[in-house]
């Protein structure tokens, strides 16, 4: 999957037709592997890196058409920094360590596995072609999920699960098994979804993208490799297929001119400059934690360490709906009067009258999360879960649960927080796999 072209270590900048990168304190060793649009160096003093360096070339039906657009390089080395920055923040496991330069990112070193993952929202492309009598547009729910061998001379043919087990792979002391090709099937459908997501927050449709997977050399770990720039994928403002912005644009083009390359040119900017809008949240949410009294706050600093893993804001207050209503509704209402939207979560054991007050008196969402204790626990979550008629709260014992309910409320709004929710499920789903993997193995 990987060439090895051997040539003598030297220190930045590296030689390239089109970039170059500025000179840093990278020592540059071999050129590991070049494509089309990327050539990929190792790192001498850093094992297990590499230097991904984009060019300033754009190529279409397997480099059939091919042309040189100045200040390419920078427009897909700033989109793929801010999509995977975008990916790791949400817990994807990739192989981006950080941005070097306008044209060039670090990322650890992989073996490529040589298949395309291809996912599909919505009908278009080459997808019409082999299958006759779908029309354009037609919507998948669930995703669409195809994959194409990596091999120029015979057009990267679509291939079957069958094939990419029977071709039993080996990278990086890896085989390619059920389990690699699983995780890589449902890994694909996670990230088109928070990219979906992302995307969705500039009211634009993601149609369809590819991505591909390698084999981290170090830790034979399946991650989320190579690069997703505007290359990679089709995306329709509004959902509109005439304001397209990818790269179908320029393999659409009749008679490549230079006016016709500044139009391309233009989409691309387009998109790398709304690609940094991704990472911002669009609407910030905070928990509050009303505790009973002190003795629960080692309970409630587990509610905050992990919301703080969602990226939403928790406060720690003490108040108790017993002995002080009139301040517990006094906080209430400070929380309630600068806009920010909020859930309350209500920690209190024996009687829990704080998550029943809160929740009569706030049309924000109110959580109970009461620390039981081994002697009458059993018995005090009922007033918890036994609630006066026109009350909404809910219950939910663990701290960690009430802390991903708050954010799964927050979710519906915030792209951000739905992403870590999303990638959260992902792993979850493959450290079971993985640890059945190697149940099997032992057992065997």
């Amino acid at each position: 999957p990987e060439a090895t072209h051997p040539k003598t270590p030297h220190s930045s900048p590296i030689p390239d037709s089109s970039n170059s990168i500025p000179p840093l304190s990278l020592k540059i060793g071999q050129k590991l592997n070049e494509g089309k649009t990327k050539q990929i160096f190792e790192l001498v003093d850093q094992p297990g890196l590499v230097l991904v360096q984009s060019k300033d070339q754009i190529t279409a039906g397997n480099a059939v058409r091919k042309d040189q657009m100045e200040g390419k390089a920078a427009i897909a080395n700033k989109t793929t920094s801010c999509v995977f920055k975008l990916l790791q923040e949400s817990g994807i496991k990739t192989a981006f360590v950080k941005q070097h330069s306008d044209t060039a990112f670090i990322a650890t070193h992989c073996e490529m596995i040589p298949i395309e993952w291809v996912c599909r929202r919505v009908a278009t492309g080459s997808f019409l072609k082999r299958n006759p009598g779908v029309k354009e547009g037609y919507r998948f729910t669930p995703l669409k999920m195809e994959m194409f061998f990596k091999d120029d001379a015979n057009n990267d043919p679509q291939w079957s699960e069958e094939q990419l087990l029977e071709s039993k792979f080996c990278l990086a002391g890896l085989t390619i098994s059920q389990c690699e090709v699983d995780i890589m099937n449902r890994s694909t459908v996670a990230i088109f979804e928070i990219l979906e997501k992302a995307w969705a927050t500039q009211n634009c449709t993601l149609v369809d993208m590819k991505i591909e997977f390698g084999v981290n050399v170090k830790t034979q770990e399946i991650v989320l490799a190579d690069v997703i720039d505007n290359d990679s994928w089709r995306l329709w403002p509004a959902g509109d297929r005439s304001q397209q912005k990818d790269k179908q644009v320029y393999r659409d083009l009749k008679e490549v001119t230079p006016e016709a390359m500044q139009m391309v040119k233009r989409n691309f900017e387009w998109v790398s400059e709304r690609v940094k809008l991704l990472l911002e949240p669009q609407a910030s949410g905070r928990v509050v934690v009303l505790m009973g009294s002190t003795s629960d706050m080692a309970h409630c600093e587990k509610i905050r360490k992990a919301c703080t893993s969602y990226g939403i804001m928790c406060i720690l207050r003490v108040t108790s709906a017993h002995k002080g209503p009139d301040e517990t509704l006094r906080i209430k209402a400070e929380y309630e009067g600068d806009g920010v939207p909020t859930v309350f979560v209500a920690v209190a054991g024996r009687s829990n009258g704080l998550g029943p007050v809160m929740s009569g008196n706030t049309a924000y969402p109110v959580i109970n999360c009461p620390p039981l204790t081994p002697d009458w626990g059993a018995q005090d979550v009922w007033s918890s879960l036994r609630m006066p008629s026109g009350l909404g709260c809910s219950t939910v014992l663990s701290p960690d649960a009430a802390a991903q309910f708050a954010a799964q409320i927050f979710g519906l709004t915030d792209h951000l927080v739905w992403c870590k929710l999303r990638a959260s499920m992902l792993n979850t789903w493959v450290s079971l796999k993985l640890a059945d993997k190697k149940l099997q193995a032992c057992s065997l």
